[in-house]
Protein backbone atom coordinates (compact mmCIF):
# COMPACT_ATOMS: atom_id res chain seq x y z
CA UNK A 1 0.00 0.00 0.00
CA UNK A 2 2.92 2.42 0.83
CA UNK A 3 4.82 1.53 -2.29
CA UNK A 4 1.16 2.29 -4.40
CA UNK A 5 1.05 5.42 -2.75
CA UNK A 6 4.24 6.40 -3.04
CA UNK A 7 4.18 5.49 -6.77
CA UNK A 8 0.72 8.34 -6.88
CA UNK A 9 2.90 10.70 -5.34
CA UNK A 10 6.07 10.24 -7.52
CA UNK A 11 3.61 10.68 -11.16
CA UNK A 12 0.83 12.85 -9.64
CA UNK A 13 1.74 15.43 -12.47
CA UNK A 14 1.15 12.25 -14.98
CA UNK A 15 -1.93 11.71 -13.21
CA UNK A 16 -3.65 15.20 -13.04
CA UNK A 17 -2.83 15.11 -16.76
CA UNK A 18 -4.84 11.94 -17.35
CA UNK A 19 -7.76 12.64 -14.80
CA UNK A 20 -10.59 14.67 -17.14
CA UNK A 21 -9.85 11.78 -20.05
CA UNK A 22 -10.22 9.11 -17.41
CA UNK A 23 -12.94 10.84 -15.92
CA UNK A 24 -14.66 11.81 -19.31
CA UNK A 25 -14.55 7.92 -20.49
CA UNK A 26 -15.81 7.01 -16.92
CA UNK A 27 -18.77 9.25 -17.34
CA UNK A 28 -19.61 8.80 -20.77
CA UNK A 29 -18.47 5.47 -21.35
CA UNK A 30 -19.04 3.33 -18.44
CA UNK A 31 -21.94 4.59 -16.47
CA UNK A 32 -23.97 4.49 -19.44
CA UNK A 33 -23.10 0.64 -19.65
CA UNK A 34 -25.34 -0.13 -16.56
CA UNK A 35 -28.25 0.53 -18.92
CA UNK A 36 -27.88 -2.39 -20.79
CA UNK A 37 -30.21 -3.97 -18.29
CA UNK A 38 -32.94 -2.27 -20.78
CA UNK A 39 -32.00 -4.76 -23.70
CA UNK A 40 -33.44 -7.62 -20.74
CA UNK A 41 -36.30 -5.38 -19.63
CA UNK A 42 -39.79 -4.50 -21.47
CA UNK A 43 -39.33 -0.76 -20.26
CA UNK A 44 -42.11 1.44 -19.70
CA UNK A 45 -41.83 4.95 -18.54
CA UNK A 46 -42.69 5.45 -14.91
CA UNK A 47 -43.94 9.03 -14.08
CA UNK A 48 -41.27 8.15 -11.27
CA UNK A 49 -37.99 9.13 -13.27
CA UNK A 50 -35.92 6.83 -15.53
CA UNK A 51 -34.26 5.01 -12.79
CA UNK A 52 -38.14 4.48 -11.66
CA UNK A 53 -38.68 3.03 -15.09
CA UNK A 54 -35.99 0.71 -15.25
CA UNK A 55 -36.90 -1.03 -11.68
CA UNK A 56 -40.38 -1.26 -12.40
CA UNK A 57 -40.44 -2.51 -15.88
CA UNK A 58 -40.94 -6.08 -15.99
CA UNK A 59 -37.72 -8.98 -17.12
CA UNK A 60 -38.80 -10.61 -20.47
CA UNK A 61 -35.25 -12.51 -20.64
CA UNK A 62 -34.21 -12.69 -24.20
CA UNK A 63 -37.34 -11.62 -25.51
CA UNK A 64 -35.77 -8.08 -26.90
CA UNK A 65 -33.10 -10.21 -28.58
CA UNK A 66 -35.14 -12.13 -30.84
CA UNK A 67 -36.90 -9.01 -32.54
CA UNK A 68 -33.34 -8.92 -34.33
CA UNK A 69 -33.41 -12.43 -36.03
CA UNK A 70 -37.50 -13.46 -35.77
CA UNK A 71 -38.08 -12.01 -39.07
CA UNK A 72 -36.89 -12.62 -43.18
CA UNK A 73 -34.77 -9.43 -42.65
CA UNK A 74 -32.53 -10.55 -40.32
CA UNK A 75 -30.22 -12.44 -42.77
CA UNK A 76 -30.20 -8.84 -45.34
CA UNK A 77 -29.59 -6.99 -42.46
CA UNK A 78 -26.51 -8.71 -40.91
CA UNK A 79 -25.14 -9.36 -44.70
CA UNK A 80 -25.16 -5.97 -45.80
CA UNK A 81 -24.05 -4.79 -42.28
CA UNK A 82 -20.84 -6.93 -42.84
CA UNK A 83 -20.42 -6.89 -46.31
CA UNK A 84 -20.26 -2.87 -46.74
CA UNK A 85 -17.98 -2.25 -43.84
CA UNK A 86 -15.61 -4.88 -44.67
CA UNK A 87 -15.47 -3.27 -48.09
CA UNK A 88 -14.83 0.20 -46.12
CA UNK A 89 -12.36 -1.34 -43.99
CA UNK A 90 -10.48 -2.73 -46.71
CA UNK A 91 -10.78 -0.07 -49.92
CA UNK A 92 -10.97 2.64 -47.08
CA UNK A 93 -6.95 1.32 -45.95
CA UNK A 94 -5.87 0.77 -49.40
CA UNK A 95 -6.74 4.34 -50.60
CA UNK A 96 -5.75 6.19 -47.22
CA UNK A 97 -2.23 4.43 -47.31
CA UNK A 98 -2.15 5.63 -51.02
CA UNK A 99 -2.81 8.96 -50.62
CA UNK A 100 -0.57 9.48 -47.96
CA UNK A 101 1.95 7.95 -49.75
CA UNK A 102 1.30 10.27 -52.64
CA UNK A 103 1.05 13.43 -50.74
CA UNK A 104 4.17 12.56 -49.14
CA UNK A 105 5.71 11.99 -52.41
CA UNK A 106 4.62 15.51 -53.80
CA UNK A 107 7.44 17.70 -54.09
CA UNK A 108 5.03 21.14 -53.88
CA UNK A 109 4.61 21.69 -50.24
CA UNK A 110 2.07 23.80 -51.47
CA UNK A 111 0.02 21.61 -54.07
CA UNK A 112 0.28 18.98 -51.31
CA UNK A 113 -1.52 21.16 -48.35
CA UNK A 114 -3.87 22.33 -51.07
CA UNK A 115 -5.11 18.66 -52.11
CA UNK A 116 -4.85 17.30 -48.36
CA UNK A 117 -7.21 19.82 -47.02
CA UNK A 118 -9.32 19.57 -50.23
CA UNK A 119 -9.91 15.78 -49.15
CA UNK A 120 -10.02 16.66 -45.61
CA UNK A 121 -13.03 18.76 -46.18
CA UNK A 122 -15.77 16.27 -46.66
CA UNK A 123 -15.09 14.68 -43.66
CA UNK A 124 -17.17 18.17 -42.30
CA UNK A 125 -20.38 17.67 -44.06
CA UNK A 126 -23.03 16.41 -42.47
CA UNK A 127 -24.86 13.28 -44.29
CA UNK A 128 -27.94 15.06 -44.71
CA UNK A 129 -25.57 17.34 -46.98
CA UNK A 130 -24.31 14.54 -48.71
CA UNK A 131 -27.69 13.13 -49.64
CA UNK A 132 -28.76 16.24 -51.04
CA UNK A 133 -25.16 16.20 -53.01
CA UNK A 134 -25.74 12.60 -54.17
CA UNK A 135 -29.62 13.58 -55.03
CA UNK A 136 -28.27 16.11 -57.12
CA UNK A 137 -26.18 13.85 -59.24
CA UNK A 138 -28.41 10.94 -59.63
CA UNK A 139 -32.02 12.89 -60.19
CA UNK A 140 -34.14 11.20 -62.52
CA UNK A 141 -35.06 14.83 -64.31
CA UNK A 142 -32.13 16.98 -63.38
CA UNK A 143 -29.59 15.09 -62.21
CA UNK A 144 -25.89 15.53 -63.64
CA UNK A 145 -25.49 11.42 -64.33
CA UNK A 146 -28.46 11.61 -66.07
CA UNK A 147 -27.80 14.55 -68.44
CA UNK A 148 -23.89 13.22 -69.11
CA UNK A 149 -26.26 9.81 -70.68
CA UNK A 150 -28.12 11.26 -72.27
CA UNK A 151 -25.50 13.47 -73.51
CA UNK A 152 -23.66 10.33 -74.55
CA UNK A 153 -27.02 8.93 -76.18
CA UNK A 154 -27.85 6.54 -73.25
CA UNK A 155 -31.25 6.19 -72.09
CA UNK A 156 -32.11 7.68 -68.32
CA UNK A 157 -31.82 5.46 -64.87
CA UNK A 158 -33.91 5.80 -62.24
CA UNK A 159 -31.34 5.57 -59.26
CA UNK A 160 -33.41 5.51 -56.87
CA UNK A 161 -35.66 1.92 -58.19
CA UNK A 162 -32.02 0.54 -58.89
CA UNK A 163 -30.88 -1.57 -55.79
CA UNK A 164 -28.15 -3.28 -57.49
CA UNK A 165 -26.13 -0.38 -58.07
CA UNK A 166 -26.37 0.70 -54.64
CA UNK A 167 -23.58 -0.98 -53.62
CA UNK A 168 -21.43 0.60 -55.81
CA UNK A 169 -22.85 3.92 -54.77
CA UNK A 170 -22.78 4.09 -51.08
CA UNK A 171 -18.97 2.31 -50.87
CA UNK A 172 -18.34 5.02 -53.45
CA UNK A 173 -19.59 8.35 -51.17
CA UNK A 174 -18.35 6.49 -48.60
CA UNK A 175 -14.95 6.56 -49.34
CA UNK A 176 -15.19 9.97 -50.84
CA UNK A 177 -16.11 11.63 -46.97
CA UNK A 178 -13.73 9.48 -44.81
CA UNK A 179 -10.53 8.90 -47.12
CA UNK A 180 -8.82 11.89 -46.52
CA UNK A 181 -10.11 12.18 -42.43
CA UNK A 182 -8.23 8.48 -42.70
CA UNK A 183 -5.15 9.53 -44.21
CA UNK A 184 -3.70 11.89 -41.99
CA UNK A 185 -2.95 9.24 -39.55
CA UNK A 186 -0.46 7.27 -42.42
CA UNK A 187 0.64 10.49 -42.88
CA UNK A 188 1.58 11.38 -39.94
CA UNK A 189 3.33 7.94 -39.50
CA UNK A 190 4.85 8.47 -42.72
CA UNK A 191 6.61 12.01 -41.94
CA UNK A 192 7.93 9.98 -38.57
CA UNK A 193 9.85 7.79 -40.55
CA UNK A 194 13.82 8.18 -40.34
CA UNK A 195 14.84 10.13 -43.57
CA UNK A 196 18.37 8.58 -43.61
CA UNK A 197 16.74 5.10 -44.45
CA UNK A 198 15.68 6.10 -47.70
CA UNK A 199 18.88 8.30 -48.33
CA UNK A 200 20.60 4.84 -47.74
CA UNK A 201 17.73 3.23 -50.26
CA UNK A 202 18.38 5.96 -52.90
CA UNK A 203 22.72 5.28 -52.60
CA UNK A 204 21.71 1.43 -52.99
CA UNK A 205 19.67 2.50 -56.11
CA UNK A 206 16.40 1.89 -55.00
CA UNK A 207 13.77 3.58 -57.20
CA UNK A 208 10.67 5.12 -55.86
CA UNK A 209 8.72 1.60 -55.81
CA UNK A 210 11.45 -0.45 -53.77
CA UNK A 211 11.43 2.37 -50.94
CA UNK A 212 7.81 2.46 -50.75
CA UNK A 213 7.58 -1.12 -50.77
CA UNK A 214 10.97 -2.34 -48.49
CA UNK A 215 10.40 1.08 -46.56
CA UNK A 216 7.54 3.04 -46.36
CA UNK A 217 4.81 -0.05 -45.78
CA UNK A 218 6.90 -1.91 -43.74
CA UNK A 219 7.51 0.79 -41.20
CA UNK A 220 3.07 1.57 -41.52
CA UNK A 221 2.39 -2.34 -40.69
CA UNK A 222 1.78 -1.37 -36.80
CA UNK A 223 0.27 1.66 -37.52
CA UNK A 224 -2.23 -0.06 -40.22
CA UNK A 225 -2.75 -3.08 -37.97
CA UNK A 226 -4.26 -1.23 -34.91
CA UNK A 227 -6.47 1.09 -37.10
CA UNK A 228 -7.61 -2.30 -39.02
CA UNK A 229 -8.56 -3.72 -34.99
CA UNK A 230 -10.35 -0.36 -34.00
CA UNK A 231 -12.16 -0.67 -37.45
CA UNK A 232 -12.78 -4.28 -36.65
CA UNK A 233 -14.27 -3.96 -33.56
CA UNK A 234 -17.65 -1.82 -35.52
CA UNK A 235 -18.10 -4.34 -38.21
CA UNK A 236 -21.33 -4.68 -36.85
CA UNK A 237 -21.90 -0.66 -36.31
CA UNK A 238 -23.57 0.76 -39.74
CA UNK A 239 -23.36 4.63 -40.24
CA UNK A 240 -26.85 5.81 -40.22
CA UNK A 241 -26.91 8.38 -41.98
CA UNK A 242 -24.80 6.99 -44.79
CA UNK A 243 -27.68 4.22 -44.71
CA UNK A 244 -30.52 6.48 -44.07
CA UNK A 245 -30.14 9.86 -45.58
CA UNK A 246 -28.35 9.18 -49.19
CA UNK A 247 -30.45 6.51 -50.31
CA UNK A 248 -33.23 8.59 -49.13
CA UNK A 249 -34.89 6.58 -46.90
CA UNK A 250 -36.72 4.91 -50.46
CA UNK A 251 -37.97 1.35 -49.78
CA UNK A 252 -36.93 -0.02 -53.29
CA UNK A 253 -33.82 -0.03 -51.86
CA UNK A 254 -34.25 -1.99 -49.04
CA UNK A 255 -32.83 -5.02 -50.19
CA UNK A 256 -29.59 -3.48 -50.52
CA UNK A 257 -29.12 -0.04 -48.20
CA UNK A 258 -30.75 -1.63 -45.15
CA UNK A 259 -28.65 -2.40 -42.32
CA UNK A 260 -28.79 -3.48 -38.52
CA UNK A 261 -29.22 0.51 -37.29
CA UNK A 262 -31.61 1.61 -40.15
CA UNK A 263 -33.96 -1.83 -39.03
CA UNK A 264 -33.73 -1.20 -35.66
CA UNK A 265 -34.81 2.62 -36.40
CA UNK A 266 -37.74 1.68 -38.63
CA UNK A 267 -38.68 -0.51 -36.07
CA UNK A 268 -38.75 1.89 -33.45
CA UNK A 269 -41.08 4.43 -35.59
CA UNK A 270 -43.34 1.29 -35.79
CA UNK A 271 -43.30 -0.32 -32.31
CA UNK A 272 -41.60 2.46 -29.87
CA UNK A 273 -39.81 -0.38 -28.20
CA UNK A 274 -36.68 0.95 -26.33
CA UNK A 275 -35.85 -2.39 -25.03
CA UNK A 276 -35.39 -3.81 -28.60
CA UNK A 277 -32.85 -0.84 -29.31
CA UNK A 278 -30.90 -1.85 -26.93
CA UNK A 279 -30.54 -5.30 -27.57
CA UNK A 280 -29.27 -4.58 -31.05
CA UNK A 281 -26.85 -1.94 -29.12
CA UNK A 282 -26.15 -4.92 -27.19
CA UNK A 283 -25.63 -7.14 -29.74
CA UNK A 284 -23.54 -5.36 -31.96
CA UNK A 285 -21.47 -3.92 -28.84
CA UNK A 286 -21.16 -8.13 -27.91
CA UNK A 287 -20.16 -8.99 -31.37
CA UNK A 288 -18.23 -6.62 -32.20
CA UNK A 289 -15.83 -7.36 -29.03
CA UNK A 290 -15.56 -10.73 -30.09
CA UNK A 291 -14.26 -9.75 -33.33
CA UNK A 292 -11.28 -7.75 -31.83
CA UNK A 293 -10.47 -10.17 -29.55
CA UNK A 294 -10.19 -13.00 -32.31
CA UNK A 295 -8.81 -10.64 -34.77
CA UNK A 296 -6.25 -9.14 -32.12
CA UNK A 297 -5.20 -12.90 -31.42
CA UNK A 298 -4.52 -13.85 -34.90
CA UNK A 299 -2.34 -10.30 -34.99
CA UNK A 300 -0.55 -11.34 -32.52
CA UNK A 301 0.33 -14.92 -33.28
CA UNK A 302 1.42 -12.89 -36.57
CA UNK A 303 3.51 -10.44 -35.51
CA UNK A 304 3.26 -9.33 -31.33
CA UNK A 305 4.48 -6.05 -31.91
CA UNK A 306 1.63 -5.19 -33.85
CA UNK A 307 -1.49 -6.49 -31.90
CA UNK A 308 -3.29 -3.51 -29.98
CA UNK A 309 -2.86 -5.52 -26.38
Amino acid sequence: MKMFLRDILRNRAMLLMVLPGALWFFIFSYLPMAGTIISFKQYRYSKDGFFASIMDSKWVGLDNFKFLFSTSDAYIITRNTVLYNAAFIILGLILAVAMAIILVELKNRRLSKLFQTAMFMPYFLSWVIVGYFVFSFLSFDKGLMNKTLEWMGMERINWYSEPSKWPFILVLVNLWKGVGYSSVVYLAAIMGIDRSLYEAAMIDGAGKWKQITNITIPLLAPVISIMTLLAVGKIFYADFGLFYQVPRDSGLLYSMTNVIDTYVFRGLKVNGEIGMSTAAGLYQSFVGFLLVILSNYIVRRKNKDNALF
